[in-house]
């Protein structure tokens, strides 16, 4: 699934190929997670022109200059694909033709990415913005895994499985840490961390590819690394569950309980 530093890159690249162009015309051939009528949807978005596209947690937000905008969530395999005048992508969720016939879809073959009209207002932190007393406050009030705290979009947005380990490996916290037995010192580094480690791979991925706008580029992960039994420095790479989700860790990560 695309995590924060995936998305920016998509958005950034999507900016540079259909902002300020006017949508004219948008189909969607599979409409069972849109949250309204198509025919609402193509009322207010057809001719208007997109402002921008940015990221908004894990969503990608299409923002058009008549106020609306149109959100798209990738889930686990949705793929985003450009197209010329005729989209000939299979299992197509929605498709945007912009001016020139220049288009762009949403594609999925298990249908679970969801296209969205005009999301609600979300008021929960995106990890970008997060800072050492929001993260303080928030683990203090559980005894839930440290990584299950990291990854509930309703804590804090836009971190998935591979960068939450990624997160608690830099900050050399053990992701089975009970959230509130946390020393306080450490939370200062965990939250150093989440900033530096996605920063770096939206880096990475702008490295490696440039101008993507779907897939994954996790070549330099350092410990989220299902097919590697250690890490660049030799440490094991243990893998356990953490609620249902693979975890990759080391036994230099502090454990906390």
């Amino acid at each position: 699934m695309p995590e924060l530093p995936d998305l920016q890159v998509f958005s950034r690249n999507l900016n540079k190929r259909f902002k300020g162009k006017t949508l004219d015309n948008l189909e969607v051939p599979n409409h069972k997670k849109l949250n309204v009528p198509v025919t609402k949807l193509k009322d207010a978005l057809e001719g208007s022109e997109l402002k921008g596209v940015k990221r908004v947690g894990k969503e990608l937000h299409f923002e058009f200059k008549n106020k609306h905008v149109l959100a798209l969530h990738l889930m686990l395999h949705g793929q985003l694909h450009t197209f010329e005048r005729d989209n000939k992508n299979k299992y197509s969720i929605i498709e945007l033709t912009f001016e020139g016939g220049k288009g762009l879809t949403l594609t999925d073959f298990q249908s679970a990415a969801t296209p969205t009209l005009d999301p609600a207002e979300n008021d929960v932190p995106d990890a970008l913005d997060v800072n050492e007393t929001y993260l303080k406050q928030q683990l203090g009030k559980t005894k839930k895994a440290v990584k299950t705290v990291l990854m509930d979009q309703k804590v804090l947005r836009g971190i998935g499985n591979a960068y939450a380990d990624e997160i608690l490996f830099d900050a050399k916290l053990s992701p089975f840490s009970t959230s509130n037995k946390i020393p306080e010192n450490k939370i200062k580094y965990l939250a150093k961390s989440v900033k530096g480690v996605l920063a770096d791979a939206e880096k990475q991925i702008i490295k490696a590819k440039p101008d993507i706008i779907s897939g994954e580029v996790r070549d330099f992960l350092k410990v989220h690394l299902p097919k590697q039994k250690q890490t660049a420095a030799g440490a094991i790479i243990h893998q356990k569950p953490i609620d249902g989700r693979k975890t990759y860790y080391t036994d230099e990560q502090e454990l906390f309980e």
